[in-house]
């Protein structure tokens, strides 16, 4: 650059160094192992890249950070894929990282990358298309090595938390050449079986060589296609394969896979418990409202003896309005008796013919009088009946009984009887003396 007498103040200055670092250097990659590394509550990754002789500030911002797959650790060697920048407020330079991967495993990082990316795109890491984790499994799967540590981490989690619930082993190796073939031919075997309510995909920690069967295209489509919930729990909190993203829950260890999979025993009995007493609430509710019914319609209810006495009243009225009524045909005929024996003694001048007339009006009157009284007795004959019909005696031949205590009150009601107390039973032919043995208030 020529000379220049112009005086810069160092803002300008940094500007002027940043872009002509910028303007210089294209997007590089540089080798070297992370130290340290600060992650922000921005979502920011602030670190230093370093090897045997030197070091430089690095950072990657969140957007970046998210599609890694990974959080690094200190003391990791990596790959960074980055442009170099200047801080101006300091007059640091740094790299501001785009990528990164694992150094001397740039290929698998790849290939992770390329098969996320593609998954991705075809929607089988869509939150939407996964499928809920039922809360009370009665069985549960699980797809590992038999000597997997995973194992037993996932058997001795399940059988503290909930014994209760089945566990079937689908065995297959977690790593090696043919593992992830192994594993899919797990998964789609336990799929076919469809023998458990969710399946949980595990192995322990370890590098991306020892977690790469589960980065497999075949065994991710599988697991998005499976009818049943699948969680996975591969390797350590930090760890991320390809089953973690298209499973429908990723747990952040095998022990969490088990722990997220079902309810306690401990939740199972207080939501049973909870239930017994809502349930037992409810049911003293009904048993309240059924009791408040019955009360109602108890005091509806007649007794026999209330409406014999009401029907006894009414054909004593009918007997009455009878009698009034007998007395006032008497009456009326003694009145046309006396008109007509008034007209018969105004028609003297015929007297024998008026006698005859007389006799046989009288024959008449006499008649109707003795037809209309045998109508009334008829009538009242059958009232008689009826009330007879309608009397305790009728109703003793229909198999009731009149139960009296020994002063002779009437029992009409179970309650009033002590146990032992003696009784008294009417009966239509004869009476019986008993002693209580039992006395309840309800029919």
């Amino acid at each position: 650059m020529p000379m220049s007498n112009e005086v810069l103040t160092v803002s300008q200055l940094n500007r002027q160094v940043g872009q002509l670092l910028e303007g210089h250097f294209s997007r590089l990659w540089v080798r070297g192992e992370i130290s340290n590394f600060t992650q922000a509550a921005s979502g920011h990754w602030y670190f230093s890249i370093k090897d045997e002789r030197a070091s430089v500030r690095a950072v990657m911002f969140r957007g970046r950070c998210q599609a890694v797959g990974f959080v690094p650790k200190a003391g990791e060697k990596f790959e960074f894929r980055a442009t170099v920048t200047l801080y101006e407020p300091r007059g640091d330079y740094q790299l501001q990282v785009e990528s990164m991967r694992r150094a001397g495993r740039g290929d698998l990082h790849e290939a992770f990358l390329a098969l996320k990316e593609k998954l991705a795109r075809e929607g089988l890491f869509d939150p939407a298309r996964k499928r809920p984790i039922p809360a009370m499994p009665a069985t549960v799967g699980v797809v590992t090595s038999l000597a997997a540590a995973a194992l037993r981490d996932v058997l001795t989690a399940m059988a503290r938390r909930a014994p209760h619930v089945r566990v079937i082993v689908y065995p297959a190796p977690v790593q090696g050449l043919d593992a992830a073939g192994k594993l899919d031919a797990a998964l789609r075997q336990a799929v076919a079986r469809a023998e458990v309510d969710v399946l949980l995909l595990v192995r322990g920690g370890g590098s991306i060589e020892d977690l790469w069967s589960f980065n497999d295209e075949a065994l991710a489509r599988s697991i998005a296609a499976s009818p049943i919930p699948v969680i996975s729990g591969v390797g350590h909190e930090t760890d991320f394969t390809i089953a973690d993203f298209v499973a429908d829950l990723r747990a952040p260890t095998p022990t969490a896979a088990a722990e997220l999979c079902c309810l306690s025993h401990e939740a199972c009995a207080r939501a049973v418990r909870v239930a017994f007493a809502s349930l037992a609430a409810h049911q003293r509710r009904l048993l309240e409202r059924a009791s408040l019914r019955l009360d109602r319609a108890a005091a509806m209810l007649v007794s026999p003896q209330q409406r014999l006495g009401r029907q006894a009243l009414h054909l004593q009225g009918l007997s009455q309005r009878l009698s009034r009524a007998a007395a006032q045909a008497t009456a009326a005929q003694a009145v046309r008796l006396d008109k007509v024996r008034a007209r018969l003694a105004h028609a003297q001048p015929r007297p024998q013919g008026l006698r005859s007339e007389l006799n046989h009006r009288r024959q008449a009157l006499a008649d109707a009088a003795r037809r209309l009284l045998e109508r009334r007795r008829q009538r009242l004959l059958a009232l008689a009946q009826t009330l007879e019909a309608l009397g305790p005696r009728s109703i003793l031949d229909r198999g009731y009984a009149i139960v009296r205590k020994e002063d002779g009150e009437i029992v009409k009601n179970a309650l009033d009887l002590s146990v032992g107390e003696q009784i008294g039973v009417e009966l239509a032919r004869g009476s019986v003396r008993a002693n209580v043995i039992r006395a309840h208030g309800l029919l």
